[in-house]
């Protein structure tokens, strides 16, 4: 049961964040497709860092709140795996083409969910917050080492592994956020 409404939530937030990168590709088209996986690993980085400094000082300056942040996460994550499949280019990708990315790399991120989530038995849901956002950061460091030692491991998981994790622990941040009563910021 519990399994089944995760799934649904899951597909609903990952809905969301597609909306607002289809309609963001309206605006820009794919120009992030310029950014070299390491910018992109940046961006996300950004976005991280943020939500933990809002969720310490309780307060934000600038009129935009974590729920955008922790989306910004999803988006980016699935644009550096598809940058890390084909490569950057001086020119943006086609719509099409990076909405069928998005879609791909979203279906996969629930099927590893969805795996993960037996195995683990829905540990998330009685995570705080604030750990889900010091995981990514962790990961962010993990993936900074990663591309520093150009892509190369010896027994760990590769930068995809770790994209996958950010993503899916920004959606589960997004869930529970969803199901709070308490929305802070």
């Amino acid at each position: 049961m519990k399994a089944e409404q995760t799934n649904k939530e899951f597909e609903s937030v990952l809905a969301d964040c597609r909306t607002l990168y289809a309609a963001k590709l309206g605006d820009y088209g794919a120009a992030w497709h310029v950014l070299r996986p390491s910018s992109l690993t940046d961006q996300i980085y950004i976005k991280a860092k943020r939500i933990r400094t809002l969720q310490i000082e309780g307060q934000a300056l600038v009129d935009e709140g974590i729920r955008g942040e922790f989306v910004g996460i999803v988006n980016y994550s699935i644009m550096a795996l598809i940058q890390l499949e084909i490569g950057f280019s001086d020119k943006a990708l086609s719509k099409e083409l990076a909405l069928a990315k998005y879609d791909e790399y979203a279906r996969k991120a629930f099927e590893l969910m969805t795996r993960k989530n037996h195995d683990y038995g829905e540990a998330w849901r009685n995570m705080r917050q604030e750990s889900l956002v010091d995981i990514i950061l962790m990961k962010l460091l993990r993936v900074k080492q990663i591309e520093d030692a150009g892509g190369k491991t010896s027994v760990s998981e590769g930068l995809d592994a770790n994209y996958y994790d950010m993503m899916n622990y920004a959606v589960f941040a997004l869930i529970q956020i969803a199901e709070s009563s308490d929305k802070k910021i």
